[in-house]
């Protein structure tokens, strides 16, 4: 029988990213692994969700854009560092080498092997959060991490962050392939049943 632990959430580990945003005209990072994909297709949209005293927030309203950059397991030390200490403290801005692509403030980060740079769409407003809806302009990646001309995950070597455990983990191996895989399920229940 399972047992109820209450209202844990339990989809961790997530990717762990680096939200860029300029504040004050200075560029500025948080890791955050409390993203989203809310469709796949064009305009696509991913959220961030930040408490709303994080220094990362106000950029973004000051901007209206952002960023979410992918790092890599080799970034972890980094990756942490912005997550830990505040903008409002410390100039993050010098951390990373920094890049801008067709928005002009949302700072990327040029070693993190994929960056995507939004436009805010809308502000979702919760007790102690905002979730930013971004609509996805442009995703920039290092050619190391394509293959076929897609992100190859084994290439970018990503941070899962889990919430549960306290640690950051890498990603094991590939199981089954996507929307291919269950094709041999229904095979499977007729001989299981032995019809």
């Amino acid at each position: 029988m399972h047992t109820n632990i209450g209202p844990t959430c339990a989809l961790y580990p997530m990717p762990s990213t680096i939200v860029g945003a300029t504040v004050e005209g200075r560029a500025n990072f948080l890791a955050i692994a409390h993203i989203g994909i809310l469709n796949n297709c064009a305009p696509q949209y991913l959220t961030v969700s930040l408490k709303k005293f994080r220094h990362t927030a106000k950029g973004i309203h000051q901007a209206g854009t952002f960023s979410i950059c992918l790092p890599t397991r080799s970034m972890v030390l980094a990756a942490d560092y912005v997550g830990i200490v505040s903008g409002a403290k410390v100039d993050k801005s010098r951390i990373f080498d920094v890049f801008y692509g067709e928005l002009e403030t949302a700072p990327m980060i040029r070693e993190c092997p994929v960056n995507m740079e939004l436009k805010l769409h809308q502000v979702i407003d919760l007790p102690a959060h905002e979730v930013f809806v971004g609509e996805l302009v442009a995703s920039h990646v290092a050619p190391e991490a394509l293959a076929k001309g897609k992100v190859d995950l084994e290439k970018v070597k990503p941070l899962l962050f889990d919430y549960a455990s306290g640690w950051y983990w890498s990603l094991g191996e590939p199981v089954a392939p996507c929307w291919r895989a269950g094709r041999d399920y229904p095979a499977q229940q007729t001989e299981k049943e032995g019809r």
